[in-house]
């Protein structure tokens, strides 16, 4: 998706989506991260409100769901809870009920991604079970952790979703290289290492000085790019063979042969 400045349209070219792949054949869908607003962190302070959960969107997302027979990764929501503000990610089954409820625990603070003046970091992981597979749910940042990859994978997850909102911004260079290419290729690595399939949503288009670069892709549980977009909206199917992540482990044996008492370090100090 690209994003426009009316909140409702937004979730209207959301909505409209979800029945468009629906009809594709889906049975589980993902929307991008933040889909219903512009991607306002670009700047220090936005007026934006933000939405409790359950609220407008939520309700629109479970309708959407149930009517379309769908299990969906409601891309994510700029969260109110009290006084507190959250990027969430909620997951729906076929019949609109919420399975899940997963708050970004990374958030970045860098030019043009102020993510820490708008949202707390969450608590922990969720990972939703369906009648088509476990599926982990992070967003954005959280792609470039491998940690949360695994502790998804040990709660039991087939598929991670990461709804996205990245992209180049003018007047950054990227001199340590090309960032598109480390995104895909670090989130493939948790393909690899994790024997999940991963599925990563990007939001496309222009806001301000940020271009999004798209790429939404999925690759299976060996790492092989099962579908890769370009930068333009639209709505993609992608079939995912659901047993080659039984079949690595069995031949590769990277869960079986962990050493978690020797990873006590990656805790310390965080």
């Amino acid at each position: 998706m690209s994003m426009k400045e009316d909140v409702d349209a937004n979730v209207e070219t959301a909505l409209a989506g979800v029945g468009r792949a629906a009809v594709a054949g889906a049975e589980i869908v993902c929307l991008p991260e933040l889909f219903a607003w512009r991607y306002f962190p670009t700047e220090r302070s936005s007026r934006q409100r933000a939405e409790e959960i359950p609220g407008k969107i939520s309700r629109e997302l479970a309708a959407s769901a149930k009517d379309n027979r769908v299990v969906l990764v409601g891309g994510s929501i700029y969260e109110k809870a009290g006084k507190k503000r959250y990027n969430t990610c909620l997951v729906f089954d076929e019949h609109g009920r919420v399975i899940t409820r997963y708050r970004k625990v990374h958030v970045p603070q860098d030019e043009h991604y102020y993510e820490q003046d708008y949202f707390q970091p969450g608590g922990g992981y969720a990972v939703a079970k369906t009648r088509h597979g476990n599926l982990g749910t992070l967003i954005c940042f959280d792609q470039w952790y491998p940690e949360a990859a695994r502790v998804n994978r040990l709660m039991g997850a087939d598929i991670l979703f990461y709804p996205t909102a990245i992209g180049w911004v003018r007047g950054i260079e990227p001199i340590e290289g090309d960032w598109k290419g480390a995104w895909e290729a670090v989130q493939v690595g948790h393909a690899i290492a994790n024997s999940v399939a991963v599925c990563a949503v990007n939001r496309v288009g222009t806001e301000g000085s940020t271009t999004f670069w798209g790429g939404s892709f999925v690759c299976d549980q060996f790492g092989k790019v099962l579908f890769r977009a370009g930068g333009e909206e639209g709505v993609y199917t992608v079939d995912v063979p659901t047993g080659l992540g039984k079949l690595v482990e069995e031949g590769w044996g990277f869960m079986r042969n962990r050493k978690g008492r020797t990873y006590s370090a990656i805790s310390k100090g965080a």
